[in-house]
């Protein structure tokens, strides 16, 4: 049998004692589950023309909120966790595009407040385990990757961001180095270099000896019940971070999920992702924190090219559902997302059909913990507690949602109308942003009316000049005051780089 197959047996026999429940605290316990690569449409409870059925996941929609019109900041990873981290625009910092890999230094600034530093003010334990992808610094790393000495501690990583525990990978699962870190060291040193370049993919590179690309997601699983079990009967409520490595490649289900889904292996490996929830859900439940637990499930962007998604949609799934695009664009099946918050007794079930971003999840656990803002905290982030604690609430949370590419390219929502300033996808899909000839006959921007065509297959930008101008003005206006939320006037970080096409900003 292989090991990949016995890890996940022990995972699935692993015993549950029963806790007895703590006295319930007025502050909840928060487990964020952030998925990667998940398309809106991968859910059943979503896409009702699913090839892929995800009862644990749908379970939670049913029991929880259910933000069906809920957006990434970003339609690709790091950023988009810097923003859910922070409640501000990554596009603010000094990554104005594209990601960060396995060997990148941090960008984020080290005064910058973050949901675990905020809530370890209040009292709460923080931990984060699974996929960082925001950087740290590798010992010895200015002399070259190769010349990384890992049996040095890691510096401004996780446990300088908020955590008081951290326990997972430098980047995706698909970027080299493949060792883990707890805290601040290598859990164990590289003693081999790997590589796999079939649809599981990932690039060459060492790999510590305790590593295994299979097991890597029931080993974060594991550890996140682990910590649940530790915690649960403590003096303090804890915020568990939890940043699944799936089903973003490589592709790896394991044996138990294999064929599965009748769809593909990534289909296999979204079922092991809603399996994986399940298995959360069922943790908390058993250690009889149910009642006192908030728990968010939510994906970084939609899904990837890396899925095979013509092989998908070819056997009639639509990972992006009825949405244009795909992860990396503009277009809204690159950061329209599943989004589901869960707590029993205090948020009913109801859907939200307003839109929201995730980087409005800052301003609600701050509310939650009862943790003032400053004005430089969370300055993209909207609180969603009206809409959680009011069934049916019709409090307008936010105005607007600034959408940013791959590319660096901007898009602007406000109501149902959305604003690309782009005559292009600014990802991978088309019309692709390096494709001259094609863009050379389309419009600079592209103007849709998401009420009647949520597809955005209709650019009417020469129809309603008067609203391009809003929507420009709008934008022109969030850079400029360096938040979208009322209050004081901030600085965008300075670094050396602009924002792409910022000519279209000139007399607003």
């Amino acid at each position: 049998m292989k090991k990949s197959t016995l890890l996940f047996s022990a995972l699935m026999a692993t015993p549950l004692v029963a806790i007895a429940s703590k006295t319930q605290s007025q502050k909840p316990n928060i487990i964020f589950i952030l998925a990667d690569d998940l398309g809106y449409g991968d859910l059943s409870g979503l896409n009702p023309g699913s090839k892929i059925q995800t009862p644990n996941i749908d379970r939670m929609m049913q029991e929880g909120v259910c933000f069906t019109d809920a957006h990434s900041p970003s339609a690709v990873s790091t950023p988009t966790r810097y923003g859910i981290l922070t409640g501000r625009y990554c596009w603010r910092s000094s990554l104005k595009s594209d990601v960060l890999f396995g060997y990148d230094k941090p960008f984020m600034t080290e005064n910058q407040s973050t949901i675990p530093s905020v809530l370890r003010q209040m009292n709460y334990k923080t931990a984060g385990i699974g996929k960082w992808h925001l950087g740290w610094v590798w010992a010895n790393v200015d002399a070259g990757a190769d010349q990384v000495d890992f049996t040095k501690p890691i510096t401004q990583g996780p446990t300088t961001r908020g955590f008081d525990y951290f326990y997972g990978i430098s980047g995706s699962l698909d970027m080299a180095p493949y060792v883990y870190v707890e805290n601040d060291q290598v859990t164990a040193l590289p003693d081999r270099e790997t590589e796999d370049s079939g649809l599981k993919f990932w690039r060459k590179g060492p790999t510590g000896s305790d590593f295994d690309h299979e097991d890597c997601l029931p080993n974060f699983t594991r550890r996140v019940q682990q910590y649940i079990r530790k915690n649960a009967h403590g003096n303090q409520p804890f915020f568990l971070y939890y940043a699944l490595p799936a089903p973003h490649t490589p592709i790896l289900p394991v044996k138990a999920f294999q064929g599965k889904s009748g769809l593909t292996p990534y289909g296999d490996f979204v079922l092991m992702v809603d399996w994986m929830v399940g298995e959360i859900i069922r943790t908390v439940k058993e250690a009889g924190i149910d009642k006192e637990t908030l728990i968010v499930f939510t994906s970084d962007n939609g899904c990837s090219p890396g899925a095979d998604i013509q092989n998908l949609q070819a056997r009639g799934h639509e990972p992006s559902y009825i949405y244009r695009g795909q992860k990396a664009d503009l277009f809204d099946g690159g950061h329209r997302i599943p989004c589901v918050v869960r707590w029993p007794g205090k948020v009913q079930s109801y859907t939200v059909t307003q839109p929201v971003c995730l980087t409005d999840f800052f301003a609600t656990f701050a509310e939650i913990a009862d943790y003032k803002m400053k004005p430089s905290d969370g300055v993209d982030s909207y609180s969603l507690w009206p809409l959680l604690k009011t069934k049916g609430s019709k409090v307008k949370v936010r105005e607007t949602i600034v959408h940013h590419s791959i590319n660096g390219e901007f898009s602007i929502r406000k109501g149902n109308w959305k604003l690309l300033i782009s005559p292009s996808s600014g990802g991978w899909s088309f019309p692709l942003p390096n494709d001259k000839k094609t863009l050379e006959y389309l419009p600079s921007i592209q103007l849709y009316n998401l009420a009647v065509d949520p597809s955005e297959k209709v650019n009417v930008y020469a129809h309603y000049p008067q609203v391009v101008s809003e929507l420009k003005a709008l934008m022109a206006s969030c850079i400029r005051q360096g938040r979208s939320t009322p209050g004081e006037k901030q600085e965008n970080d300075p670094c050396g780089k602009i924002w792409k096409q910022i000519d279209w900003m000139k007399g607003l």
